[in-house]
């Protein structure tokens, strides 16, 4: 070992390597007590757990590479998109998990209720700090409020973005980062992992089965984004104009 690489650093939570060991010092022990529970549980190659000693959790290394990269075109392969499809649905088929919601990022979709005031403050805020057009918000507004629809809970990740997936060739290797994982909507878990690639959602679905509400996706993306993106400002994640989530709703027409 050479060094200490920080590999995420917000203010809920810092993750750095040291080798081939990942140190995750989060705030709240609840999460890291969550993440540990979730990947005991769920049917699909996970890190393996060294410690847990609050507020920090050693994971094991996982080999492989992120499936693709936000912000460039994706140069993955079809098969192992569709390798991801097949993976996630194991985990969306098998059993719930035995807690309610978290009190994290999902604790809005306890009712459609919370789900709309929810969008309503995040477009709300964008709208008067200017950070996107009026017509690009209510666009996404609008295309956001499908995921009001009834939907019926499966065990979700529930941050399920591409850098969360390794492979190696047409294999999943690992899925990382389970503290928001919970009884939650198939469709938000598609939405993630598509957010940055829309192209690629017919691939993921190969492997996953076209039994999906594709109008939910489309809806989570714009309600994922319209969400997320005052929290990127507010954690440091750069210039607006450079996120993921505001090319995307600027491309709804």
């Amino acid at each position: 070992m050479n060094a200490v690489d920080v590999v995420l650093a917000n203010n809920d939570r810092i993750t750095v390597r040291a080798g081939d060991v990942f140190l995750k010092v989060d705030a709240d022990p609840g999460r890291s007590e969550r993440e540990v529970a979730a990947m005991a549980l769920a049917p699909v190659p996970t890190p393996e757990v060294l410690w847990r000693t609050p507020p920090v959790l050693a994971l094991a290394r996982v080999p492989g590479a992120p499936l693709d990269e936000p912000g460039r075109p994706s140069i993955a392969p079809r098969a192992a998109w569709t390798a991801v499809g097949s993976t996630i649905r194991r985990l969306h088929d098998a059993p719930l998990p035995p807690w309610p919601l978290p009190y994290t990022n999902a604790a809005r979709w306890a009712s459609d209720r919370s789900l709309a005031a929810s969008l309503d403050e995040e477009c709300d805020w964008l709208t008067a700090h200017q950070i996107l057009p009026t017509d690009v918000i209510e666009r996404n507004r609008t295309r956001a409020l499908t995921v009001l629809r009834p939907w019926r809970p499966v065990f979700i990740h529930g941050d399920l973005h591409i850098e969360h997936v390794l492979v190696e060739g047409g294999d999943v290797t690992g899925v990382l980062d389970w503290s928001e994982a919970a009884p939650g909507d198939a469709a938000f878990d598609l939405a993630s992992l598509t957010l940055a690639h829309p192209d690629r959602l017919g691939d993921l679905l190969a492997g996953y089965g076209d039994d999906i509400d594709r109008d939910r996706v489309v809806a989570w993306w714009s309600y994922r984004c319209l969400t997320a993106v005052r929290w990127l400002i507010e954690n440091g994640y750069g210039p607006p104009a450079s996120y993921p989530e505001v090319a995307m709703l600027r491309s709804v027409p």
